[in-house]
């Protein structure tokens, strides 16, 4: 059974995403003063009282202005709304009640849906302030403090009273996280709607659009997917707002919480020296990945160009020759739909598990043809390897002495495992161990 869907909205700057923090119990949205820092729907699960449901914050609803960016957020907060089960309105009771809070009502009650109205920012002394909302004509008023969790557990349960029954609690298949990761423009937005078959991020040509690290659930060849939008990773010297600080470094943590990244590169511009930091960022956290090179629609083309294209990337990217990739336009949709499978086969080759007899059968066969090293007439003696966790796969290789390893030869290793196994798309982690490590 699908979990119910509980959209947060209001006008800017009344606390949604800080209850939204606090029920995901991690800072998700950017907790900021100034008015639009949420700009697209986030998505988080939640829990109360053994219901389960998904909490959609979205960005401050501006319904009368004509900024083309608060169009975008306005659009957003009505796609949230339409597949919504329950919505959320907070006001802000320290303000009071504001023109704004009239509109959004009006909304909201043409929707016909069940609508919870919080009050925030009431700090408990004195809610007499929430009587004026009841002329919202919107139900009863909810007095909470989000930032000092007040009242909290009357507002859920008011939340919970619209579901049908109790969700299921028992055991989900875990859900496969997709990230969306590359420079500022690179067309990761257009990527991620292109994916999913609807609108699901803000696409526009102002730079930074993309602030927040967005999770959206969604199937794929009955597979449970989260495709993870990212903020564009800038270099630090263009990094000027703390907003988009944060945004960068919630780009960052969405590399390590993923179990796939899609590195987005404009074919236009080929590999800049940013690209290759954020492939490195990719690379260290040691997950899967597809270099997507996108706008390929714009590139003029002959019989060799991918080959060419192929081979340049090979040179800027030898840290990562187990690279996959895929040429394609997201605004087109040309060869889109081969970026999942890819992804998910660099996933599944990250994920497999080698047997320890036919694991060690192939690095013997590899000594046989190339005899380890020696250094000072001491020689390097591999006795055994294991693979003890997979994602990226590693292997521990057990030897007399870790100092003999030299790297030509630990990658003589690594190439000869991937010779023999399907490492394509995925790092391979090897971990030398002496024997009196061993013991």
């Amino acid at each position: 059974m699908a979990k119910p869907i509980v959209a947060i909205v209001g006008r800017p700057n009344v606390g949604k995403s800080t209850f939204f923090n606090k029920m995901a119990g991690r800072r998700v949205s950017i907790v900021n003063d100034m008015p639009g820092v949420t700009r697209d729907r986030i998505y988080v699960d939640a829990e109360w009282c053994g219901y389960a449901f998904t909490l959609v914050d979205t960005g401050g609803i501006e319904l009368k202005s004509e900024d083309q960016m608060w169009k975008h957020i306005r659009r957003q907060a009505e796609l949230a709304l339409d597949i919504a089960d329950v919505i959320l309105l907070f006001v802000d009771g320290k303000s009071g009640i504001m023109a704004d809070d009239y509109d959004v009502a009006q909304m909201l009650r043409c929707t016909n849906k069940p609508v919870v109205l919080a009050v925030n920012k009431v700090d408990g002394k004195d809610d007499s302030v929430i009587h004026d909302f009841w002329a919202l004509n919107l139900g009863e008023p909810y007095a909470i403090s989000a930032e000092q969790s007040l009242g909290l557990g009357d507002l859920l349960d008011a939340i919970v009273a619209n579901f049908d029954e109790r969700a299921d609690m028992g055991e989900e298949e875990e859900a496969i996280k997709i990230a969306v990761v590359g420079k500022p423009n690179s067309g990761k937005s257009s990527l991620t709607n292109r994916l999913l078959g609807f609108e699901r991020v803000i696409v526009s040509n102002i730079a930074g659009t993309t602030r927040d690290a967005i999770d959206t659930p969604f199937e794929y060849n009955g597979r449970k997917c989260i495709l993870i939008d990212t903020a564009g990773i800038r270099k630090k010297s263009k990094v000027e707002e703390d907003i988009e600080y944060y945004s960068v470094i919630r780009s960052i943590s969405a590399i390590h919480r993923a179990d796939i990244v899609l590195v987005v590169v404009d074919s236009t511009e080929m590999l800049s020296e940013q690209d290759i930091r954020i492939c490195g960022l990719v690379h260290d956290a040691g997950k899967p990945s597809v270099l997507v090179m996108n706008k390929w629609d714009l590139i003029e083309k002959d019989t060799h160009t991918v080959n060419r294209f192929t081979e340049n990337l090979k040179s800027d990217l030898k840290f990562m020759n187990y690279l996959k990739t895929v040429f394609i336009s997201a605004l087109t949709g040309k060869r889109v739909n081969t970026v999942l499978d890819t992804a998910l086969s660099a996933y599944e080759n990250a994920s497999q598990r080698i047997p320890t007899g036919v694991l060690n059968d192939v690095i013997g066969d590899a000594i046989a043809v190339n005899e380890p090293p020696t250094h000072n007439g001491k020689r390097l003696k591999i006795f055994y390897a294991n693979q003890p966790s997979t994602n990226p796969p590693t292997i521990v290789i057990f030897v007399n002495d870790g100092k003999l390893m030299h790297f030509s030869y630990r990658r003589y290793i690594e190439n000869a495992l991937r010779k023999a196994f399907d490492f394509s798309g995925t790092p391979v982690k090897i971990v030398v161990r002496s024997r009196d490590e061993e013991k």
